[in-house]
C-alpha cells in the first residue's frame, strides 16, 4: 500500500505529492482518480498521458493549458481534421512537448476515437467497460500494469490506437477514476469514494 506525506497544509496525501507545487496538489486533491465520463476530458487524458511517456507529470500538468489550446481544447472531431499545417504549427509551439510521433499520435488517436463513438456512442461507455471487478481494485496499488491496463492496451492497440501501453493505460485508468489507488489515511481517498459511490456509469451506445 502506498504511504501518505503531510501537504503544506498539514494533512496527508499520497507520497507522490511530496515536494510538489501548489497546482500539483490541487490536481492530486480536486481532480486524481475522481470519475470522468466527458468524452472531451477522457480524449485529452488519453492524450496527455501519451505526452508524459518518459517525462515528469509535472511538465505535462505545467503545460496543460498550453496543450490544450494548442489541441482545439482536445475536442477529437476537430483534431481529427489536424493535416500537416497543423503538425508543423505544433512542433514549433514552445509550450508544449514538441515530440513530432506524440503529436501525430494524438491526430491519428483523435481519428480512431470519432470511429469508437461511431461504435460504441460514447469514449465514455468504452472505457468504463474496463473498470476492474471489485475483487481486483486493492490489485492495482502499487504497481505500474495491472490487468486492466493491459487488456485496454491491448484493445486499443488492436483499433489502432498509438501511445497507449499498458503502463500509459494503468496511469489513465488511476486518473480518470475507474479505480481509486489514492493511499489509504489520504485527505482525498474518501471523497474519491463517495464520488465513485454516487457516480452513473455510462452504458455502451448512450447518447
Amino acid at each position: 500500500m502506498s504511504s501518505t506525506v503531510p501537504g503544506p497544509d498539514g494533512l496527508p496525501r499520497c507520497s507522490w505529492c511530496a515536494g510538489a507545487p501548489p497546482g500539483y496538489i490541487a490536481y492530486h486533491d480536486h481532480e486524481w482518480g475522481f470519475p470522468v465520463a466527458d468524452d472531451l476530458r477522457l480524449f485529452e487524458k488519453v492524450s496527455l498521458e501519451g505526452f508524459q511517456s518518459g517525462l515528469s507529470w509535472r511538465t505535462i500538468l505545467d503545460k496543460r493549458e498550453n496543450f490544450r489550446t494548442a489541441f482545439k481544447g482536445f475536442d477529437f472531431r476537430e483534431v481529427a481534421n489536424f493535416g500537416e499545417k497543423d503538425v508543423a504549427r505544433l512542433l514549433a509551439d514552445a509550450g508544449i512537448v514538441r515530440h513530432r510521433g506524440k503529436i501525430e499520435a494524438v491526430i491519428h488517436n483523435a481519428k480512431r476515437a470519432c470511429e469508437l463513438v461511431e461504435e460504441t456512442g460514447t469514449l465514455a461507455a468504452y472505457f468504463w467497460r474496463f473498470e476492474p471487478a471489485a475483487d481486483e481494485v486493492d490489485a492495482h496499488r502499487s504497481v505500474s500494469i495491472s490487468r486492466a491496463s493491459r487488456d485496454l492496451s491491448k484493445d486499443l492497440k488492436r483499433r489502432a490506437w498509438k501511445f497507449v501501453g499498458p503502463t500509459t493505460m494503468h496511469a489513465l485508468i488511476q486518473a480518470m477514476g475507474l479505480v481509486n489507488d489514492h493511499a489509504d489515511g489520504c485527505v482525498a481517498r474518501e471523497r474519491v469514494e463517495q464520488a465513485r459511490k454516487s457516480f452513473r456509469r455510462p452504458s455502451l451506445n448512450s447518447p
